[in-house]
């Protein structure tokens, strides 16, 4: 690992076109951003299973022990042809590693400077002819710092703890057959200096605590058949019990999925994937969004499906591929998805092309999904019964593979995209600065842009991995633009790493770069004088880190670095009214990036083969 992170939210820093988005000042919890568009856009799978969706979005990418992932896929676009709702920014398949050939004991543990620790451990066992990987993941951080001097904790202080269980059953003729389960709780909370958990859901001193339970199961049964037919299934359930300063809010959420799917050749030119998929949702809250004629009423979904996808190959180089899903929303109805996609390869592969037109749809779930709508002081307006967004996507790719005649391999990887948004679901801030409205668009949203990639390797341990994404993501209402706010127009990140084989050391230099955003600001007020003086953009800035790892043996590395070496962080006045944080203009929302400055780390990474 060239940064290492205690979450996959944090790990995914350094990749082009994606960026963790911090949504709150306080309590710093997050989502992931692709190609401009929010969290709830992204689609996270564990294993190819809907895993982190809803209540979840914004505190399921934490727990996941870094031992036991195998790799992480990212696929930027929309793909709800095959996988659904929410899948129409782009998916994140958090990939778990197969037990039989997992290391029978992995251990990495660090600690910072700033007094946080991280653990994580995979085991590998048997159970008769059962392979099993069991994964521990313990976070601590329990030092205020408030370096900024606004009285706030620049850190949300956090105790976690994950467990997770994969187990792979032996079958004939090697069929597969996984089952899966991981549990995490997390006590985490941010405010003023001096709150501890007395203050709880007082009106004294300020604090967001909140308490996270949940539970996840998934897995794959390959079906004993001469066709390759499986099932696919997984269920969790989260609980969340938060205060935001005085605002409390208590919400569960179960979600249960399976489908079926056969993957089977017809003639020569035809490869076909058929499936029927069915999702149900329990949501509850406390909060208008199960609230009917003022009475309390859990929102429950079914979600049927089926979907069919046909690659056909037309010649040696030219795949053509055709994909259609439609679902059946129990509350908004049906909802069509096709696709097309075009891949062609030189003779020699070095050069691919790809073409992928087709479009989306996703149904909000706002309080679940906008943390602004919870924390600070506003109150929260529907002015409609909100419908599902939909989106049309054209995405043109390139890749380039050349070697060089000292033997350096590079990879050119160069994308356009543009995504066409209708009844796109926005938060407005600024037409009443005591409100957040939500309500449809009426007009539409364009999110385009391009984004290229190069991957560079030498023999003599050098590698260098950089890329860069302009993109323009707009909101058109009414006749008029405007730039959808906390999106940045341009982005880079690099990873430069260098290995000292005399020395069995590597070094890495990993860094990001974004460009300035449009940050929500509240309005001013003539009637008393009030005008948010906060800057109405970002700067440009650059969160970059260094890492060293020896290797003293193939099992023992002991690594360590700095993280954000240019100390970096936003303005001190970032929270609005931090010193009167029940006012009615306390704003936490106007937040971009991390408040965590410069801080060392050092660690251990051990492997038992």
């Amino acid at each position: 690992m060239k940064n290492p992170a205690p979450s996959i939210f944090e790990s995914m820093q350094n990749i082009n076109g994606v960026r963790p988005q911090v949504n709150c000042s306080v309590c710093n919890t997050g989502d992931i951003h692709i190609n401009g568009l929010e969290g709830p856009y992204t689609f996270v799978l564990i294993d190819g299973m809907p895993i982190v969706s809803g209540l979840s979005t914004v505190y399921g990418l934490t727990g996941i022990p870094q031992a036991l992932i195998e790799r992480v896929e990212i696929v930027k676009g929309p793909a709800s042809t095959l996988y659904g709702s929410e899948a129409v920014g782009g998916v994140i398949n958090v990939i778990t590693k197969n037990p039989s050939l997992a290391p029978q004991l992995s251990v990495e543990t660090y600690a910072s400077s700033w007094a946080e620790i991280n653990t994580d451990i995979g085991y590998k066992y048997a159970l008769g002819k059962t392979n099993a990987l069991l994964g521990v993941n313990y976070f601590n951080y329990q030092n205020p710092i408030d370096n900024n001097g606004d009285n706030f904790t620049d850190l949300t202080l956090q105790n976690r703890f994950s467990i997770f269980n994969k187990f792979t059953f032996p079958r004939k003729k090697d069929k597969l057959f996984s089952v899966a389960g991981r549990y995490v709780y997390e006590d985490r909370w941010g405010g003023e200096m001096n709150w501890n958990s007395s203050y709880r859901g007082g009106d004294e001193i300020y604090g967001e605590s909140i308490y996270t339970s949940r539970w996840e199961t998934f897995g794959t049964y390959q079906l004993p058949t001469s066709e390759n037919i499986s099932f696919q299934f997984s269920a969790n359930g989260h609980k969340q019990n938060s205060y935001y300063g005085d605002t409390f809010y208590l919400a569960e959420q179960y979600i249960s999925f399976g489908q079926l799917v056969w993957d089977t050749k017809i003639g020569k030119v035809h490869d076909v994937l058929l499936g029927a998929a069915y999702r149900y949702t329990n949501y509850d809250d406390n909060t208008p969004a199960t609230a009917v004629n003022s009475v309390n009423e859990p929102a429950v979904t079914h979600l049927p499906g089926l979907f069919v996808q046909d690659e056909i190959t037309l010649a040696a180089n030219n795949t053509l591929l055709l994909g259609a899903r439609y679902d059946y929303n129990s509350i908004h109805g049906g909802i069509f998805s096709p696709r097309i996609n075009y891949k062609w390869n030189s003779n020699d592969k070095e050069d691919v092309i790809r073409i992928s037109f087709g479009n989306g749809f996703r149904v909000a779930n706002v309080f679940t999904e906008d943390h602004a709508a919870l924390t600070g002081n506003r109150e929260v307006v529907f002015t409609e019964e909100l419908l599902p967004e939909t989106s049309w996507n054209a995405n043109i790719n390139y890749v380039k593979n050349i070697i060089t005649k000292n033997n350096a391999f590079i990879t050119i990887d160069a994308s356009s995209f543009y995504t066409y948004f209708t009844n796109k679901i926005i938060p407005d801030y600024e037409t009443d600065s005591s409100k957040i409205i939500y309500d449809n668009l009426d007009g539409y949203s364009v999110s385009k842009g391009i984004s290229i990639n190069a991957d560079m390797t030498w023999q003599n341990g050098l590698s260098v991995l950089a890329g860069a994404t302009v993109m323009d993501v707009s909101v058109i209402e009414d006749g008029v633009r405007k730039r959808q706010l906390l999106t940045e127009s341009f982005s880079g990140t690099w990873s430069i790493s260098y290995a000292i084989r005399s020395l069995d050391m590597k070094i890495d230099y990993t860094g990001n770069v974004y460009g300035p955003m449009d940050l929500p600001l509240l309005n001013d007020d003539p009637s008393d004088n009030f005008t948010d003086p906060r800057a109405p953009k970002s700067p440009w800035y650059s969160i970059q880190n260094i890492q060293a790892t020896k290797s003293f043996t193939n099992n023992l590395q002991v690594f360590g670095g700095v993280k954000n070496l240019l100390d970096f962080t936003p303005a001190a006045n970032s929270i609005l009214n931090a010193d009167d944080p029940f006012s009615e203009r306390f704003d936490p929302a106007y937040v971009y990036a991390s408040n965590q400055g410069v801080r060392m780390f050092l660690g251990v990474r051990y492997k038992l083969f």
